[in-house]
């Protein structure tokens, strides 16, 4: 495998171990990942169980701490083919934007595989990585001005490998350092994310509204969240929930 990082490349964070102590860290990393291959935007993304498929869970993107739509749309429902191949493959998945060139050299596309129909307006590549757990993901960068080669493409997707563990064991620590959840607790927030309203959790679990609502809001002070969506959202990055 091609070095991860070129002595003449500028560090990724702040420290001097080039290592992500901090998820904005390793935003910074994958912004600077990004702007060596000539990406617009970038996404990180964990694997998760959702019923018998397989879904993309984000963890962050460069809208970071929100969520852009090229992210939304990597992570609905109509991608599960899409990610059944990023589970399956270690070779990095690509398509090109609405009249895009393709971004990809001769040496570089016999060591990728090209997805149709385009899953972005914009041209894409998506990289699967997993740490030494056997945790799943996949870093995707989008852009209309992307250019790979074969060493670049080998070079990256050695370091969104690194970044992916780091980020997995930041995951790790952060759940680590919270108090636990019980089972209805993850219920409840699961339902919420489904979308159902505290009314129909209750008549669904055979609680009542009250008990419902105590619960969800046992789960948003364990997770430091200010609310109840925003203790959805970092259930579902963390992967507590899918």
């Amino acid at each position: 495998m091609l070095s991860l990082v070129s002595s003449s490349q500028p560090s990724a964070t702040s420290n001097d171990e080039g290592e992500a102590r901090s998820l904005i860290d390793a935003v910074s990393m994958c912004r600077n990942i990004a702007g060596r291959i000539g990406a617009e935007s970038f996404s990180l993304f964990f694997t998760a169980v959702h019923g018998e498929a397989r879904r993309l869970v984000p963890v962050f993107d460069d809208t970071f701490p929100g969520v852009s739509p090229v992210t939304r749309r990597l992570s609905a429902p109509d991608t599960a083919d899409f990610v059944r191949l990023v589970s399956t493959t270690t070779c990095p998945l690509w398509w090109r934007g609405d009249g895009a060139p393709t971004f990809l050299d001769a040496q570089a596309r016999v060591w990728t595989r090209e997805v149709t129909p385009s899953l972005t307006k914009r041209s894409g590549i998506a990289f699967p990585v997993a740490n030494d757990r056997r945790r799943l993901g996949a870093i995707i960068f989008t852009g209309n001005e992307m250019k790979l080669g074969e060493e670049l493409l080998c070079d990256t997707h050695a370091q969104c490998f690194d970044l992916f563990a780091q980020v997995a064991k930041l995951r790790e620590q952060e759940c680590n350092a919270q108090r636990p959840m019980s089972k209805r607790e993850l219920e409840c927030l699961r339902l919420t994310a489904n979308g159902l309203t505290s009314d129909e959790i209750a008549t669904a679990l055979g609680l009542s509204v009250h008990t419902a609502n105590q619960y969800l809001t046992n789960s948003t002070q364990k997770l430091n969240a200010m609310n109840r969506i925003h203790a959805v959202a970092k259930a579902l990055r963390s992967g507590m929930i899918a």
